[in-house]
């Protein structure tokens, strides 16, 4: 009876309430979630999960002890799907994040991946910033990551103690400096031996992704992975 009623409740509800395509604007029918099928199909993804040291890894090549690395889709200035990181970093949709972390993480469960990770670190926000956005973007896609993998999110051991300026317009050199020592580890003896997976929203030089990994530098047997949800397509 319970099912009954929500499969003609829902339908009625969206009927009421429309849900729209965050890429195309197109009305989502009601098996669809965040993109349209159209959309989906045409995401740029980059399936660098499937490809051994793909530029994502060489991004991070002698930086920190990595196991691998991979990006979901390009992120290129312009195009269409730059609205999914727009509307989910600046428009308020932090569900959003987590929807297209549950989709990157469904995709990746079909290799060896997320094999042997014990804990994902997402990169903190300062809290001032987080107090003004309201939440932090890659706590999200963490989120909807760990809901398919099991793998647990610990957002406390990480922490951001220096409030940088953003690094949209800085050049590569200065995107270094601007993050040099902005993070802190507590409690470093926790993660003795652990595979960490760091998670972020855009990976560009890969510079704050490589400030967050190197506070585990001096842990015993640290073995770091990274994924985030886009990379830039230069």
């Amino acid at each position: 009876m319970k099912n009954t009623m929500k499969s003609w409740l829902g339908p009625l509800f969206h009927l009421f309430f429309p849900r729209y395509c965050v890429v195309c604007g197109a009305p989502l029918i009601e098996s669809e979630e965040t993109i349209c099928t159209r959309c989906n199909m045409d995401m740029p993804r980059t399936n660098y999960h499937k490809v051994k040291d793909n530029p994502v890894e060489r991004m991070f090549w002698g930086k920190f002890p990595l196991e691998r690395a991979t990006s979901y889709f390009f992120y290129r200035k312009g195009g269409d799907f730059r609205r999914i990181l727009h509307q989910f970093k600046y428009g308020g949709k932090k569900e959003l994040g987590a929807t297209m972390g549950r989709f990157m993480a469904a995709e990746l469960s079909a290799t060896d991946f997320f094999k042997d990770i014990d804990v994902i670190i997402p990169v903190p926000l300062h809290p001032r910033k987080r107090k003004a956005r309201g939440y932090n973007q890659s706590e999200w896609i963490a989120r909807g990551v760990s809901q398919v993998s099991g793998i647990p999110v610990d957002i406390s051991s990480v922490v951001r103690g220096k409030n940088t300026d953003t690094q949209t317009h800085k050049s590569v050199y200065e995107r270094w400096e601007n993050v040099d020592g902005i993070f802190r580890l507590h409690h470093p003896e926790y993660f003795t031996g652990k595979h960490v997976l760091i998670i972020d929203d855009v990976l560009t030089t890969g510079s704050t992704t490589t400030a967050c990994a190197d506070v585990f530098c001096e842990v015993a047997g640290i073995r770091i992975s990274v994924l985030t949800l886009a990379v830039a397509d230069s």
